[in-house]
């Protein structure tokens, strides 16, 4: 193990292969042994994908087979996916993933984006070398198990079939008649013995070899932490940018009528016996000041979290901002549940500035917002028929976007080829607090 500091943020990175330190109680030995009946179980579906990629790459380089690509490398994520869990269980270790985020829709272009991927390629060395020596290290326990079994029931086996089928002479074991035949629980207590020692180191190597081809590589945790940290500057600053806008609005908004109104009222006592009306005109004057610092203190509040998004979540604020917009925009939503507030708010305020792009720079007729839950990311997609050519590097909004998200462990993914369709696509990882299903249209 090492330790890497970067920008005040502390990572510890693994070596190739994690230690197999098991706190508290281990998983027994015929928990490993099932575990291993389940690798050779999941050994065929791996081998049957091996097989059908191993053909599709060289196929989908001449254009075709990328459709045979789309649908099972994602397949073979899973398994890779499954073997990782069961590798990080055995060796009670925790495994990130180590997949690039997706940075594009279409076939075409996410198999590219998966030749782009390390760990893709990693997962097709897995699958060559799971279905090879690691289903050979599988079946070890359970042949030894099955011996067991094998020669416990040896004697009742021969005393029901006919004389001389399992007669054997094995070096200086002679097995001729029923007596002899018990003489095989010397070979089911041996294999018992080499079972129950030979298990546990056989699945923790089992289990280092899934994970060394597996987990992410130190390069790439090194990259990843440079992104962590960079992500927690870019949050510090706008953080302290949002305090200082908070500060201003205050200062020049609310702050600057509540001292108006104390100057109003303070003359307006003075001129209470001498000038009534002049006390009285005053006194509606400090009235309409005071609706005003309450307009100003509400603006400054939803600046910080909109009160529609406490009121009615995620679904219902960003459905409001659809019905509000100049453009006409259909609306859509299936999320089973809400997401923690802070991930709201920030996913809030990507549609809100994303549809405000609409508005002021799309020239479109139509938009859509979608939002959607797949059971780990948050997803919205906002989608516009207008000029299209939008890039986050040419202005702020789309990048102050990227980077609300990216403060998450979020993504963003922006395509918008000139002449249009514009396709802005938000991802935030998150767990929902209930399982109730909001879904929901409407067109604004």
């Amino acid at each position: 193990m090492s330790t890497t500091a970067d920008a005040g943020v502390t990572m510890t990175l693994p070596t190739a292969a994690p230690e197999p330190y098991v706190p508290g109680r281990r998983t027994s030995r015929f928990g490993l042994t099932g575990l291993a009946l389940v690798y050779l179980v999941l050994g065929i579906p791996t081998l049957v994908t091996l097989v059908v990629v191993t053909v599709a790459i060289p196929l989908g380089v001449l254009g075709i087979g990328l459709a045979v690509l789309a649908a099972f490398v994602p397949f073979l994520r899973q398994l890779a996916n499954v073997h990782r869990y069961f590798a990080s269980q055995v060796l009670r270790t925790t495994v990130l993933s180590p997949y690039h985020d997706r940075e594009s829709t279409g076939v075409k272009v996410v198999v590219s984006d998966w030749a782009r991927d390390p760990a893709r390629w990693r997962d097709l060395g897995w699958a060559y070398v799971s279905v090879t020596i690691g289903w050979f290290l599988s079946w070890i326990p359970i042949v030894l198990l099955l011996g067991v079994v094998w020669y416990l029931i040896f004697p009742f086996i021969y005393a029901v079939t006919p004389d001389g089928v399992f007669d054997m002479s094995w070096w200086i074991v002679q097995v001729d008649d029923q007596a002899s035949s018990f003489s095989m629980w010397v070979a089911a207590a041996v294999c018992l013995l080499v079972w129950w020692f030979l298990t546990p180191p056989v699945s923790r190597l089992r289990a280092r070899l899934d994970l060394a081809l597996l987990s992410p590589t130190r390069a790439e945790l090194e990259k990843r932490l440079a992104e962590v940290s960079a992500s927690r500057t870019e949050t510090i600053d706008h953080s302290a940018a949002e305090l200082r806008r908070i500060e201003r609005d205050l200062h020049d908004g609310a702050q600057a009528r509540l001292v108006s109104l104390g100057m109003s009222l303070g003359l307006a006592e003075q001129l209470m016996r001498t000038d009534p009306e002049a006390a009285a005109r005053l006194i509606e004057e400090a009235r309409a000041t005071t609706t005003s610092a309450l307009g100003d203190l509400r603006s400054v509040v939803r600046g910080i979290h909109p009160p529609v998004l406490a009121d009615r979540g995620l679904v219902g604020a960003a459905q409001a901002l659809a019905l509000d917009l100049a453009v006409p925009t259909s609306f859509t939503a299936v999320v089973p549940g809400r997401a923690p507030e802070p991930v709201e708010s920030a996913m809030y305020f990507a549609v809100a500035e994303a549809l405000a792009n609409v508005v002021k720079h799309a020239h479109a007729s139509a938009a859509s917002v979608d939002l959607a839950y797949d059971g780990e990311r948050l997803r919205a997609v906002v989608a516009d028929n207008g000029d299209g050519g939008a890039d986050p590097a040419d202005g702020t909004g789309l990048a102050g976007v990227a980077r609300r998200l990216a403060a998450f462990d979020g993504t963003m993914v922006v395509e918008s080829p000139a002449g249009g369709p514009t396709v802005v696509t938000m991802e935030l990882p998150c767990a929902l607090s209930s399982p109730k299903t909001s879904p929901s249209s409407g067109t604004g």
